[in-house]
């Protein structure tokens, strides 16, 4: 189970697949799991794709094995962990150093960061169901806000991840158990230090900065409507958007061969140096 010590925690990683001249297709691919998950989430994804290229999976610090430090959490704090994390493996990834990242939900909104605090790591980026813009600007958005602040200071984490579960999994009553199962191993208080680093966040002003190609991945039944997501890929210099028809927030988990298969054809298409977008 290995380790690796970043600023003033401990974070839990997982590599697989060949690594440097082993490698057959390309940068490696750095995946970032969503709220509350943890680097199992990715595992179709890591099987997929572990057999042509280096595929690394991290834990964010208050998530999975690694270190719940105290609050606060930033999304610029988690991205600044996966920087240096990038950084440290280095050796172990193999590669120019240079990664095709991929993020769901939280893990979208690190990769958005990632991309513009440290763009010279960043290959692609992939961000799958996740806004540019948490800021709390109507009374609704507030009011949903003091309901979910509420939610989990009254609920356990087992509660919260059944919750989540039927309305991530409504027919899937093993993933909606699986999910209960795994959100009762999160730390509360690093729970709701991580939901509060998204409140506020906002990288939306900055999305003409973003050079890096770029693919959002949609769910059509996700929390944000389609317009959202084509409004702002329409300000990313080199961004498509892919629409996963039928699926939910959590879709690479829900369907995975949908995901990957959209994933694949992205990575393709950069590797072989077709443009991407406008």
């Amino acid at each position: 189970m290995p380790f690796l010590r970043v600023r003033d925690v401990r974070l839990h990683y997982e590599v697989d697949g060949p690594a440097g001249e082993t490698a057959t297709a390309g940068a490696p691919l750095l995946l970032l799991h969503g709220l509350g998950s943890s680097t199992r989430d990715w595992q179709p994804q890591a099987d997929a794709f572990a057999e042509r290229r280096c595929v690394l999976r991290l834990d964010l610090r208050g998530h999975g094995r690694s270190d719940a430090p105290p609050g606060p959490y930033s999304i610029p704090l988690f991205a600044g962990d996966v920087a240096d994390a990038v950084r440290r493996l280095r050796r172990e990834i193999g590669g120019s150093g240079r990664v095709h990242v991929a993020g769901l939900s939280l893990g979208g909104m690190v990769t958005f960061q990632l991309a513009l605090d440290a763009p010279a790591l960043v290959e692609s980026l992939t961000v799958v169901n996740s806004g540019v813009d948490y800021r709390m600007r109507t009374r609704r958005r507030r009011r949903l806000l003091w309901q979910r602040r509420l939610a989990l200071r009254l609920l356990s984490m087992r509660r919260v991840g059944a919750v989540l579960g039927r309305r991530l999994f409504p027919d899937r009553p093993a993933l909606q158990r699986e999910m209960a199962t795994r959100w009762a191993g999160n730390d509360p208080e690093a729970y709701r230090a991580a939901f509060e680093a998204i409140m506020g966040w906002s990288v939306r002003a900055r999305l003409p900065h973003i050079d890096a190609p770029t693919l959002v991945a949609a769910a059509d039944g996700d929390y944000l409507p389609l317009s959202a997501y084509r409004v702002y890929v329409s300000r990313l210099p080199h961004a498509e958007l892919a629409v996963l028809k039928g699926l939910r927030h959590a879709a690479p988990v829900e369907q995975p061969e949908a995901f990957n298969e959209a994933l694949a054809a992205f990575l393709k298409q950069i590797e072989e140096g077709e443009r991407v977008g406008r």
